[in-house]
């Protein structure tokens, strides 16, 4: 007898939580006779009468909700989708690092390609003798690198 009490009130209990998760799930033109609040307190106070209540005359019939695991979309209105990107998924911000780093990589080339020139222009003039020639060079000392650039 103690068992079968005990399942009674299980059940009681669990359809009183289907009928509340129901009432508070179910959209506004889908609620009938109260408003929302009276469905809430009448399953929550008499939990047994309360839920079958709400599943006889609460609710709209033949207006099930489409069953689908997860709303569409993410709340927010389809314009404000696209204003936050992160910055590694925006293409201009792509656009714009990229090419700061091809010119980036050409000023360093530039700058390699000026000394590697000034050195040649040095090391011709050490050989060639010439009287302008770096001091060092003519001993037998190779170029300094003063102005070397950065990497």
């Amino acid at each position: 007898m103690v068992r079968l009490y005990g399942l009674f009130f299980l059940a009681e209990i669990v359809l009183g939580i289907c009928a509340l998760i129901s009432c508070l799930s179910a959209e506004e033109g889908q609620i009938r006779a109260l408003p929302r609040i009276a469905w809430v307190l009448i399953i929550l106070f008499f939990p047994l009468v309360g839920a079958i209540a709400w599943f006889v005359a609460g609710r709209e019939p033949g207006q099930a909700r489409p069953r689908t695991a997860w709303p569409v979309g993410n709340g927010f209105a389809e314009q404000d989708r696209h204003r936050q990107v992160a910055p590694d998924d925006d293409p201009e911000f792509l656009k714009r690092v990229a090419e700061r780093s091809r010119q980036q990589d050409q000023e360093l080339f530039r700058r390699w390609e000026e000394d590697l020139r000034r050195r040649e222009d040095d090391l011709r003039r050490r050989e060639a003798g010439s009287p302008d020639a770096p001091r060092g060079a003519r001993d037998g000392e190779p170029p300094r690198e003063q102005d070397r650039p950065e990497v």
